[in-house]
């Protein structure tokens, strides 16, 4: 798969906040913002449950089904709730 190099638009603030995370998480750039793309595309997500049914030495049966739309705000929101439930607020 190839490369391709492009220029976006992005709140100051928001990038300076991604680029701590991928640095601490040793990350290049890149390699975080296509993490966050793949995501939310949903790319790789048979394989993701695969790898986490044999982590389980499960078997599971399932059709993976196509997202009707980004789910990045649902998946935002499970966090947020999630971090608040562990801070206990």
């Amino acid at each position: 798969m190839g490369k391709v190099k492009t220029s976006i638009y992005v709140d100051e603030d928001l990038w300076k906040e991604f680029k701590k995370i991928a640095s601490s998480r040793d990350q290049e750039l890149s390699e975080a913002l296509e993490g966050l793309l793949r995501e939310e595309l949903m790319v790789d997500l048979e394989a993701v449950i695969r790898e986490l049914v044999n982590e389980l030495d499960t078997e599971l049966n399932f059709k993976p089904v196509k997202a009707k739309a980004p789910v990045s705000e649902l998946v935002r929101e499970m966090r947020n709730e999630r971090e608040s439930r562990l801070l206990g607020q």
